[in-house]
């Protein structure tokens, strides 16, 4: 195995950090497994997200000592663009959190964070695949992630329930259905 290879260096910082000792609650919350696939997909290159995952450097922390106490991993250093919906973004999520756990709050400013990047939201989150996607969001924003009945991409559904809930409507046909940029919007995301 190349020590250099991403896709290895990834697995393997992801099999570390869920071996670090939690106790029982922490080790079966779902999320757990979530924000070490965030964590070690930042570290080994993959995404968009900074250093601190979008959560400044005090949550990141805070984060960190919750899921995985030990040594801090070296993250990527990296700037984001801003953009001017992220606010809106992130009221969506928590708007439609699950209400189960404070982590919650840490996935929608990661999610928002991640909508910056230019590729779809798995792949700007870091994410092994974009089931780890589908999980975060059932997981963390069920009211939401349950209204993605037609499996549109993740990234377009965010930014329609956002326009929608803002009284825009930027699609030219009545209904996806009915729309010639269907594929572009539903379908495999690989």
């Amino acid at each position: 195995m190349n020590a250099t290879d991403p896709i290895a260096m990834r697995a393997t910082l992801h099999n570390d950090l869920l071996r670090r000792q939690v106790d029982t609650a922490v080790a079966s919350d779902p999320n757990r497994a979530l924000f070490a696939s965030l964590v070690a997909g930042q570290c080994a290159g993959f995404g968009c997200l900074p250093a601190d995952l979008g959560l400044g450097a005090v949550a990141f922390v805070r984060m960190l000592n919750h899921f995985f106490p030990g040594p801090v991993p070296r993250t990527i250093a990296r700037e984001v663009e801003d953009i001017p919906e992220w606010a809106d973004l992130q009221k969506l999520l928590l708007d439609h959190r699950n209400r189960r756990h404070r982590a919650e709050e840490w996935m929608a400013d990661i999610v928002a964070t991640a909508c910056a990047g230019r590729d779809h939201l798995w792949q700007d989150l870091g994410l092994a695949n974009r089931g780890e996607l589908s999980a975060l969001l059932k997981h963390n924003f069920f009211p939401l992630a349950g209204q993605n009945t037609g499996d549109m991409k993740w990234k377009k559904f965010l930014y329609k329930q956002f326009c929608e809930a803002e009284g825009i409507y930027v699609c030219p046909a009545p209904s996806c259905g009915e729309c010639a940029e269907h594929s572009k919007c539903f379908g495999p995301e690989e």
